[in-house]
């Protein structure tokens, strides 16, 4: 009987979850529902998947409006019909512009609803109804529609619960049109009556009207929608040539002719474990998702880009020699039933990254290949500060208040009704959907349509992207590909490119020959040392110190430290025991033998996602299906211990009859469910460090182009002005922006390093292209005037290339060339004339200009960000000054030190009894890392005052060769006055 049913993922309109509307549906006494949201069916698998449970049969149609004008309800008879409606629905979402009709297309398989309207007439078709809701009763009773009943139907709309939903209805409608709520039309939110009333309320209304109720039960009775939740049939693509047996084929003449590529000759060991992994993987029905990836990835080297295949994927040799991955399985004696195993559920996962700048391609390449594909969306939900922020400026609380009210802990008793009712309904609509984003690299490539299963809207990289994300498409059988983007990749292509230019005679090396760099002698020296920043995944203060603690020097080493790192390992305290073991062999001996013979690579200690699999089953005895829940509770997609609950028992009842002592069981399950959510496959931690050796690689040998390559990736873990300072301790000379030698992004000559363009904060990059592309085809600027007439420029942009210093060449002091800017250039830029003959320059004679470097600074500092001279250099003079070095640490363990540091980066973390601390990272003069620990106490008296050098006072620590100071006190110290207003604060004194 309710045709018209909305949940909250009618955006910004509705209200009610669809598991909460079933809910309501059994609590009501209905049997059959409509699930009809607005322009919108993301949330209609979901609402068929849980209908059993409440006992409700569930239909799926689309209430098409536009804005908040019903034009008609589209309801599918079946399957077919949702396909059809979702098909017409993307018609208007990929086209924004495009308006929804009065009248839709013909649609087989559906049935049409249109509101009633007095005064309006339809010449209708067998499937088409006009529906009549319970204000317009009183209306229809004299209206023409009255002698037509076969073609009436019930149209009970149901947005919202009670009162209260009513009312968030209103705020959301608010929000949604950007308006206070004490504005908002009535014509911008749904009647107040709009929800749900026990069945028999409702026919009673429509009591005067029996044949509108058998109309309506009659249309029910012909709906039947049926998707398949079970996911032992994926649906994605079924075959890549359109036949099982020639994939296979394919699949196993691909994999052999890729042994000669990984290996110098096959033995036994290898040939024993591609029989065994074709085998499963034909078994299994996943040879399809094997040769998509082949193709997708054959296509990105012709294309010459780089990519990582990681994941558990990497545990494959079939992926290895395909090329999918770089990571050689037997060497690493890598766990394959990590990746497949018969009990598996799902398909295996691939994760492809690629670089930033190539993603896209790869993705235009897949839609052009593949019939059915589609991105995937995220669901962005209300956040509750966001959600203050929205409420608080729809109720008009000014922006004041409505930071008070986001930051301070507020009690009700302390707020006036307005602020209270912001906090209410801000906590309300937490976790409502949004609006519909797209998953970071999610696509779908399926065997059906798309539109068998939603529509689509299409965001502004033009891409098709579902209305249903991640989990909901696991839900149904549809496995996501995971196309990836990373700067990392980024910055190895730039070098190679740079290099090219930069050191041409240079460039024979081959960063693909991972076996040759597994073994150089450099990358293992700055591994040792800590000297990574820059290189991927290895940078960080925290994973730079893990480093120095295990004394890493090798790859396999690196591979261990990458998954040692993670939450999982760490917050168990495994870490702590890891690097224990992994220092003192001795302390090995406590470990039971069990777990030692599992994991000798890693002592005995649960590192990897596999070990934590091999331990439930051989220490544990789960089954290896009950190891596989675990496996999917460590995917991250969930982050629950549901997974862990459901077989927690099962683990301690075997463990027992294994004769496992009880305090070690409890002891392996608190390390094992640790993991969930938190852990990296060891497959996926040795394709890291592939390619944290390629960047290790190029630092260590073009450490300069590297750093200009990390510069124009957007910098990385720190930010760009950090990758500066190494470059000049790496021994490059820094310059400004020059209009005769820079460009946009920047560059490298020989040892010096030209800052691009891009980094001049408000400066058009429109402008710089016009200025390389003047100089490549007219040669350098020979003065300003030169420069004037052939860039059309106005005053404000070339302002700001004078202040930076960018016509240094002229040899004429910034303050001259930009009195002589004031004078030549228009506020509205000229584009040049080309005459016969050149018109003789206008000179001023102008008064004798003085600047300073420390002037200069101050202007790199304004318009860079950071000055390119070291920070140090512009300290004031008459302050304590600590000569003390970082590299000098060591000599003081256990004293209390004093030390400049200049501010890099820090991590806020909260103690267990909730207050909050920190771990700093500083750099002193010579640009070495300082790191400091803040407990609650020294952050409350002492807290960080952002950038700047500070003093840093505090007991010097060694923890496995790592230093530390453990912070007592800490002042920010005093800059220079800023030379450029020096003169103007000395007058306003006077």
């Amino acid at each position: 009987m309710y045709l018209n049913c909305h949940s909250y993922y009618s955006l910004r309109y509705g209200t009610i979850s669809p598991e909460k509307l079933l809910f309501l549906a059994r609590e009501h006494g209905l049997k059959t529902l409509v699930l009809t949201d607005i322009n919108n069916t993301s949330a209609c698998l979901d609402f068929v998947r849980l209908a059993p449970k409440y006992d409700v049969k569930p239909v799926l149609g689309v209430d098409f409006r536009n804005g908040t004008k019903q034009q008609f309800v589209l309801i599918a008879k079946n399957n077919l019909g949702f396909q059809h409606i979702n098909s017409y629905l993307s018609t208007f979402l990929h086209d924004n512009l495009l308006r929804v009709p009065d009248r839709p297309l013909k649609l087989e398989h559906t049935f049409v609803i249109y509101p009633f309207e007095k005064g309006k007439h339809y010449e209708l078709s067998v499937d088409e109804f006009i529906g009549i809701k319970p204000e317009d009763l009183n209306h229809f009773a004299f209206s023409d529609w009255n002698g037509q009943s076969h073609k009436l139907v019930v149209l009970k709309t149901v947005s919202f619960q009670d009162k209260k939903d009513f009312n968030t209805h209103r705020i959301l409608r608010a929000i949604n049109n950007n308006t206070l709520l004490s504005k908002l039309s009535s014509k911008e939110y749904g009647a107040q009556n709009d929800r749900f009333i026990p069945i028999k309320c409702l026919k009673d209304l429509y009591s005067d009207f029996p044949l509108l109720i058998q109309n309506t039960e009659q249309l029910l009775e012909r709906c039947h929608i049926e998707f398949n939740f079970t996911k032992k049939t994926p649906q994605n693509q079924r075959h890549y040539t359109n036949n099982g047996a020639l994939d296979y084929r394919l699949l196993k003449k691909l994999t052999y002719s890729g042994i000669s590529h990984r290996y110098q000759k096959m033995d036994q060991t290898i040939q024993n474990r591609i029989e065994k992994e074709l085998q499963i993987i034909k078994e299994k029905n996943y040879v399809s998702y094997f040769l998509i990836n082949w193709k997708i990835l054959k296509y990105a080297r012709s294309k010459g880009y780089l990519y990582v295949g990681r994941g558990s994927g990497a545990n494959s040799i079939v992926a290895y020699l395909l090329r999918i991955t770089d990571v050689d399985p037997v060497e690493l004696d890598l766990y394959f039933e990590r990746f497949i195993n018969l009990y598996r559920k799902n398909p295996p996962d691939f994760d492809l990254d690629f670089s930033w700048t190539d993603r896209d391609d790869i993705i235009k390449f897949v839609f052009k290949q593949f019939k059915h594909t589609a991105l995937i969306t995220v669901y962005n939900t209300f956040k509750y500060r966001s959600s203050v922020r929205e409420i608080g400026k729809v109720f008009g609380l000014p922006k004041v208040e409505i930071d008070y009210l986001i930051k301070e802990n507020n009690h009700p008793e302390h707020l006036n009704r307005i602020s209270y009712i912001v906090l209410q309904y801000s906590r309300y609509i937490q976790g409502f959907p949004n609006y519909l984003g797209i998953h970071t690299g999610g696509v779908i490539i399926s065997e059906k349509p798309i539109h068998y299963y939603c529509a689509t809207f299409l965001p502004p990289k033009g891409f098709a992207t579902t209305q249903i994300d991640m989990l909901t498409a696991e839900d149904i059988g549809l496995y996501k590909f995971d196309l990836l983007s990373q700067r990392g990749l980024g910055k190895i292509r730039d070098t190679l490119k740079i290099i090219q230019y930069n050191q041409p005679q240079s460039s024979s090396f081959n960063i693909f020959n991972i076996e040759k760099l597994k073994s150089d002698k450099r990358i293992a020296k700055i591994l040792k040392n800590s000297g990574a920043i820059g290189c991927f995944y290895v940078e960080s203060p925290a994973m730079r110190m893990l480093l120095k603690k295990l004394g890493v020097n090798n790859y396999l080493g690196l591979v261990a430290a990458s998954s040692v790192i993670r939450p999982g390992v760490s917050k168990s305290g495994m870490m702590q025991q890891y690097i224990l073991r992994h220092r003192y062999p001795e302390q090995r001996s406590e470990v039971h033998p069990v777990l030692l013979d599992l994991m000798p690579d890693t002592h005995g200690v649960m590192v990897y996602q596999e070990d934590v699999i091999k331990v439930a089953h051989h220490f544990g005895g789960l089954s290896l299906e009950q190891a596989d829940i675990l496996r999917r509770a460590m995917s991250g997609k969930f982050r629950s211990r549901e997974e862990f609950s459901s077989v927690k028992e099962t683990f301690f009842t075997n463990a027992q009859k294994l004769g496992r002592p009880a305090h070690l069981i409890k002891e392996v399950w608190i390390q094992i469910e640790s993991f969930g959510g938190y852990a990296f496959a060891k497959g996926h931690s040795a394709s890291y460090a592939v390619e944290s050796y390629q960047s290790l690689f190029l630092k260590a040998y073009y450490p300069l182009e590297y750093m200009v390559a990390i510069l124009n990736n957007g910098g990385g873990f720190y930010s760009r002005e950090i990758y500066v300072y190494e470059a000049r301790r790496l021994g490059a000379k820094i310059e400004a922006p020059c209009v005769n030698t820079s460009k946009d992004e920047t560059i490298i000559l020989g040892t010096t390093i030209y800052i691009g363009f891009d980094f001049i904060k408000n400066f058009a990059l429109s402008i710089a292209h016009k200025i390389t592309d003047d100089r490549q085809t007219r040669g350098s600027f020979k003065s300003l005037d030169d420069f004037i007439e052939r860039i059309p420029i106005d005053i404000e942009q070339i302002s700001l290339l004078i202040k930076i210093n960018a016509f240094r060449f002229t040899k004429t002091n910034k303050r001259e060339l930009l009195w002589e800017a004031l004078m030549k250039v228009n506020k509205i830029p000229k584009q040049p004339t080309v005459t016969m003959f050149k018109p003789e320059c206008i000179s001023f004679k102008l008064p004798e200009f003085k600047i300073s470097r420390l002037e200069i600074a101050f202007d790199e500092q304004e318009l860079l960000g950071f000055p390119l001279c070291n920070p140090f250099e512009l300290l004031c003079k008459n302050q304590h000054n600590s000569s003390l070095k970082a590299i000098e640490l060591h000599r003081y363990i256990k004293k209390v030190i004093s030390i400049e540091g200049y501010f890099v980066t820090v991590k806020n973390t909260i103690t267990s009894d909730g207050k909050r601390m920190f771990f700093g990272t500083f750099i002193d003069r010579n640009g070495d890392f300082i790191d400091t620990v803040h407990f609650p106490s020294v952050v409350k008296r002492y807290p960080l005052r952002g950038r700047g050098i500070y003093i840093i006072t505090g007991k010097v620590l060694s923890e496995f060769d790592c230093i530390s100071i453990e912070v007592i006190a800490m002042y920010r110290k005093n800059f220079i006055q800023d030379p450029r207003y020096e003169e103007q604060v000395l007058e306003i004194m006077a």
